[in-house]
C-alpha cells in the first residue's frame, strides 16, 4: 500500500480524466448529430456530477422537482460517492475529480519551477483563515441555487468550463475562475480545492466521520515533519493521533516511503496498537552477551 498507493492513484486520476472528458465531447457532438463513441452514453455533464445531487436535494424534498438541466442519475452519483465518502474518506477529491487532477498537473510545472518554495507562498496564519471560505461557498451554492431554481453555481464553475472552454456553453465566469485556479496551481498545490470549492467543502465534513483514516503511530513518529511538508492540503500532520481534518483528501502522499520512511503513518480501520520501532528500542546484554563465563 505504501509503495503503490501513488501509482493506483495517477492511474485512476488518468482513467477518469479522459473517461469524463469523453462523456463531455460525445454529448457535445452529438447535438450536431454525430456520436464520437458509441459505447458511452449520450448524457451531459450535469447527468454525472455528484455535486449536482447535493444542489437538487432541498429542491427535491421541499417542491418534488430536480433543479433545472439536472438528471435523476446525479441523485445515484451523488450517493455513491457519499457512501464512498463515508467509508474511506474525501478519496473523491484526490482520485476521481478531474478538476482536481490538473490541478496537480499544472502543481508539478510549480514544482519544478519554485523547488522547495512551492505550496510555501501563503503564510500559515493567513491560510488558516482563506480555508473556511469554501464552507462559505458551499452555503450560498446551496441557497442561492435554491432560491433562483436553477444551476447558479454553473455562472463560476470551472469544471463545467475545463470541458466546455471551446463551446459557447462555458460561461465568462466559469473560464475566468477555471484560468485563475490553473495559474494559482503554479504556486499553491490544489487552491481551487482548499479554499473555494463547494463540494469538497461538503465531502470533507463527511469524511470526518469515514471509517477509514490515516492514523499516526506516536511511538515511531520521530517528529521530522517530512509529512507536513509533503501533504498537498498543508495539514499539519506530525501533530496529530489521527488526520481527521476536514481537508484531507485521502491522497496517501504522507503514507508513501518518500514522506515516511519509519512507516508511522498507516490508513487504517482498526485502532492503532502503539509499538517501538526496533532500530529505538535499547538493546539489554544477557549475561552470555556481556562476556561473563
Amino acid at each position: 500500500m505504501r509503495n503503490k498507493s501513488r501509482w493506483y492513484r495517477y492511474s485512476m486520476q488518468i482513467f477518469f480524466f479522459v473517461f469524463i472528458g469523453m462523456i463531455a465531447i460525445n454529448h457535445i457532438f452529438a447535438e450536431s448529430g454525430t456520436i464520437l463513441f458509441s459505447f458511452i452514453p449520450n448524457v451531459s455533464l450535469h447527468a454525472v456530477c455528484p455535486f449536482g445531487g447535493i444542489e437538487s436535494i432541498i429542491s427535491l424534498v421541499t417542491a418534488g422537482t430536480l433543479v433545472p438541466k439536472l438528471q435523476a442519475s446525479t441523485l445515484v452519483v451523488s450517493a455513491l460517492v457519499l457512501v464512498l465518502t463515508l467509508v474511506f474518506g474525501a478519496v473523491f477529491c484526490s482520485f476521481i475529480c478531474p478538476l482536481g487532477t490538473i490541478q496537480e498537473w499544472f502543481g508539478k510545472i510549480g514544482r519544478k519551477i519554485f523547488k522547495k518554495r512551492y505550496n510555501r507562498f501563503i503564510p500559515a496564519r493567513l491560510h488558516n483563515v482563506l480555508r473556511h471560505f469554501r464552507y462559505v461557498s458551499l452555503a450560498a451554492t446551496i441557497l442561492l441555487t435554491y432560491n433562483a431554481a436553477k444551476l447558479v453555481f454553473l455562472e463560476v464553475d470551472p469544471y463545467y468550463a475545463m470541458y466546455h472552454f471551446f463551446t459557447d456553453e462555458a460561461t465568462i465566469g466559469g473560464l475566468i475562475v477555471l484560468g485563475a485556479t490553473l495559474v494559482g496551481s503554479l504556486f499553491v498545490e490544489r487552491p481551487w480545492c482548499k479554499y473555494a470549492c463547494p463540494y469538497g467543502a461538503a465531502l470533507g465534513l463527511l469524511g470526518k466521520i469515514s471509517i477509514f483514516k490515516i492514523k499516526r503511530k506516536a511511538a515511531a513518529c520521530n517528529s521530522c515533519t517530512l509529512c507536513d511538508r509533503q501533504c498537498p492540503m498543508n495539514i499539519e500532520i506530525s501533530g496529530m493521533k489521527t488526520i481527521g481534518h476536514s481537508h484531507c483528501i485521502r491522497c496517501m502522499d504522507c503514507i508513501d516511503d518518500t514522506s515516511c520512511r519509519r512507516n508511522a503513518l498507516v490508513y487504517t480501520a482498526r485502532k492503532i496498537q502503539e509499538t517501538v520501532p526496533a532500530e529505538d528500542q535499547t538493546r539489554t546484554a544477557t549475561p552470555a552477551e556481556g562476556g561473563m563465563s
